[in-house]
């Protein structure tokens, strides 16, 4: 029979939940992202009471904030060790900036990442006394990662992306998953080369002594080559897994050995020369890279290419990929109505979860799995694993479809309640296979129950699927819209150094907003007011800092969109003024 759950939300209104995890109190524990707060949430009413607020957190975008959180053991056991670790970007100009963010006025110019140790106090239910365990790493505009756990050995691990470099926003910046770090970085605690690698750490942030030594250094490096690793979890035995973003195909499950290196970006998935190529935008020499616009889809011939099969360095193979396909695959589905990158065959791994449960306990017939959340796909995937834990044994199968970005689990005591922590904004796979900007239960604690066999469907939904919403206002006759040239040029400015992360230097190859220009621009804001545009843009973005780049920047904002869009500079500027903005038409 099918597995039945019953779901149920149990909080929402939260600030971007990243980490969910089951803590002594019997309470689920929650980073919120954009918020910078860790927040207790009751399981039996919802109701939240925030342990620590932390100032210093910087999120100005969507990949950033506080991320990771872990557990120290001794935690509520009267060891005296009452220690909570957690992960976020935060603002340091005294370290020279961030070396290829060349704008100093980029609020990614002087962002860094930290590890630090809070004390909770039970009495008060709040987490104080922060304590800087290492500090300086760089911190990205896309592919933080940021996963944080508590080893069986006593150590710190924490996962930490490519940067989101080669594609999108950043697509003249040289991918450094491979590069390892040198002893003279080492002495001088420089950590840049901390990108695409997963970590290891003392307790104290320092090195540990029986970490890999590569190349000749010993440094926290644990694993590298890795693209975007923002699930880890360590099974009974010690195994650690991990799950892992690709690129248009192969987010991948490895099983992370000491020192290994997983391929990226000479390999997605497995080296099988299957619908992926690494491309090396930043070397494009005639025309040089900033006079290409990128696309996921074509490469120009001026951009080197390089076959999975031509790299022939020793790597570590996934266990799984979700999921691989020919090259001849459509990556340009007409059902996603130009928001490809949600129909394509990746799922968008954000978390992993190891679930052994003891023998009689858990869900009957999970035994021996991983899970998987999703970002894309609105649902779980689960992993079956053979009896030593090493490889994938059986198909894997797909749970709790919904139209909400799963981002994080944690576990009941006995297994059979999964908390679950989803996004506040982002795009998502709709139940019809088409795509959606509308989320179901934004920035919520979810809860599914195990209930038993039966044979209807896997899990309770909340309701109708989330249904994009028009935009508010629309204007079936008006003046035709005007902007100039220059406030065109000066939202382009605006916009790389605000949106292009998102929404994709051609407005349309985007990973986390919908398209801005093409198809799926016309069909959503042609027709309508320049005002019903100019609110959408105004109210949301960015996701982190909505409403907070001044009124006449999100005009221009608006009229390079209109530009790109192909609509003609004129001699007039678009004004900031809503009122203004509602008597002018959109139209082609």
């Amino acid at each position: 029979g099918t597995k039945q759950f019953e779901m149920k939300v149990l909080a929402d209104g939260l600030d971007s939940p990243w980490e969910v995890t089951w803590a002594p109190d019997n309470w689920p524990w929650v980073t919120e992202r954009t918020g910078g707060k860790i927040t207790r949430v009751n399981p039996a009413d919802g109701s939240k009471q925030v342990a620590i607020k932390i100032d210093e957190v910087s999120a100005p975008g969507g990949q950033d904030g506080l991320l990771g959180m872990a557990l120290d053991p001794g935690l509520l056991q009267g060891t005296g060790h009452d220690y909570v670790y957690a992960s976020y970007t935060y603002v340091d100009k005294s370290l020279g900036g961030i070396p290829w963010v060349k704008d100093p006025a980029s609020p990614y110019h002087d962002l860094w990442v930290k590890i630090v140790r809070l004390t909770y106090d039970k009495a008060s239910g709040t987490l104080s006394d922060p304590v800087d365990l290492i500090s300086g790493m760089p911190g990205k505009n896309d592919h933080n990662s940021g996963r944080l756990k508590f080893g069986p050995d006593g150590k710190l691990y924490y996962t930490i992306g490519d940067g989101g470099k080669d594609q999108l926003g950043n697509w003249c910046i040289p991918i450094e998953a491979q590069r390892l770090p040198t002893a003279d970085e080492m002495a001088g605690k420089n950590w840049i080369a901390y990108q695409g690698k997963s970590l290891r750490l003392n307790l104290d942030g320092s090195i540990p002594d029986d970490n890999p030594v590569l190349d000749g250094v010993k440094s926290h490096v644990f694993t590298y080559g890795h693209r975007n690793m923002q699930g880890i979890d360590f099974g009974p035995d010690g195994t650690l897994y991990a799950s892992e973003q690709g690129p248009k195909t192969d987010d991948e499950v490895n099983i992370l050995v000491p020192g290994g290196n997983y391929g990226w970006p000479h390999v997605a998935g497995f080296r099988d020369d299957k619908a992926y190529v690494y491309a090396r935008w930043a070397d494009s020499t005639n025309p040089p890279c900033d006079q290409l616009t990128f696309s996921d889809i074509t490469i120009p011939p001026s951009v080197p290419t390089e076959k999975e099969t031509s790299w022939t360095e020793p790597m570590q193979d996934p266990i799984a990929t979700l999921f691989t396909v020919p090259s001849d695959w459509n990556f340009q589905d007409p059902a996603c109505k130009g928001i490809d990158f949600i129909c394509w065959p990746t799922v968008a791994a954000s978390s992993i979860q190891a679930y052994f449960p003891k023998a009689g306990e858990g869900i009957p017939g999970w035994e021996h799995s991983l899970l998987v959340t999703t970002l894309k796909r609105g649902s779980i995937y689960r992993v079956p694993l053979s009896a030593d834990g090493k490889t994938v044994a059986g198909p894997i199968e797909r749970y709790f479809q919904s139209e909400n970005r799963l981002r994080d689990m944690a576990l009941s005591p006995d297994m059979k309640t999964l908390y679950i922590a989803t996004d506040v904004s982002g795009l998502v796979g709709t139940m019809d296979g088409g795509a959606g900007t509308t989320l179901q239960n934004p920035g919520a604690i979810l809860v599914y129950t195990y209930t038993g066999e039966g044979n209807g469907a896997a899990a309770a939904t909340t309701g109708k699927p989330a249904a994009d919403k028009a935009p508010a206002t629309a204007a079936a006759a008006g003046e035709p819209v005007t902007f100039t040239a220059e406030q065109a040029a000066r939202g382009k400015t605006a916009y790389d150094a605000n949106c292009v992360s998102c929404h994709g230097p051609d407005l349309v190859s985007a990973n986390y907003g919908p398209p801005l220009a093409g198809s799926y621009f016309e069909g959503k804001w042609v027709g309508q007011s320049a005002a019903a545009l100019y609110n959408h843009v105004h109210d949301r973005m960015p996701p982190s800092r909505a409403g907070q780049l001044g009124d006449q920047t999100y005009a221009d904002l608006v009229a390079y969109i209109l530009q790109v869009n192909g609509l003609k500079a004129g001699d007039k500027e678009l004004p900031a003024d809503p009122a203004a903005l509602a008597s002018m038409v959109i139209a082609k």
